[in-house]
């Protein structure tokens, strides 16, 4: 038993010696997300005019010209400041709030899944009906390419798929950001060389 103890001791010592680099995660969670955002972003910014139309007409926001110009900057912006690791726990609180606002209007309707899998990744689904859709018009359309076209070089990158549209991306962002709300951005950002600093004075204070 003792001996087990002590193996046990020296996995979790060797295990722990893995946090001198655990600003590896956030950093990796900031690099994936950045990116998405930043072009998400500059999507809506550079053209506003269609954002707004498609945030008024088609998902009935309140408010759709300030809603876009809102979601543009906080995505762009947002992203941005991810990147380099600035205010990153106060930047996920709105960029949190983007993605239950797009999970809700634009992607509800549609269910779970981004693709409409067969096998199902997670069991929650509640747009079954969705899949099982997409499947026979995936296999119809399939049967119209084989028989009009060449099918060898039309799947020749890729297999054909439909996309399903749920809020899979997004409640995936989300928690995403929900991780970097609780953990912040790590030692590789700008935010930990400022509380660093704020640390250092603070301590001068009380000296």
């Amino acid at each position: 038993m003792e001996k087990l103890c002590s193996l046990g001791c020296k996995a979790q010592s060797l295990l722990n010696t893995t946090r001198t680099v655990d600003f590896l995660g956030p950093l990796a969670l900031r690099i994936y997300l950045a990116p998405i955002f930043i072009l998400a972003g500059w999507g809506k910014l550079k053209d506003l005019e269609s954002t707004a139309y498609y945030f008024g007409e088609y998902l009935g926001l309140p408010f759709p010209d300030l809603m876009a110009f809102l979601a543009g900057t906080t995505e762009f912006f947002g992203g941005i400041a991810l990147l380099i690791g600035i205010a990153t726990r106060w930047i996920s609180l709105p960029l949190m709030m983007t993605m239950l606002v797009a999970a809700a209007t634009a992607h509800w309707a549609n269910g779970w899944h981004a693709l409409p899998e067969t096998t199902l990744t997670m069991p929650w689904e509640w747009r079954m009906d969705l899949i099982e859709g997409a499947q026979q018009r995936k296999e119809a359309a399939n049967a119209i390419l084989s028989q009009h076209g060449n099918m060898n070089w039309l799947t020749e990158t890729g297999n054909f798929t439909i996309l399903k549209n749920g809020i899979e991306f997004a409640a995936t962002y989300f928690i995403m950001l929900l991780t970097l709300f609780f953990t912040g951005a790590g030692k590789a950002s700008v935010d930990y060389l400022i509380n660093k600093k704020l640390r250092q004075c603070d301590n001068s204070e009380k000296k």
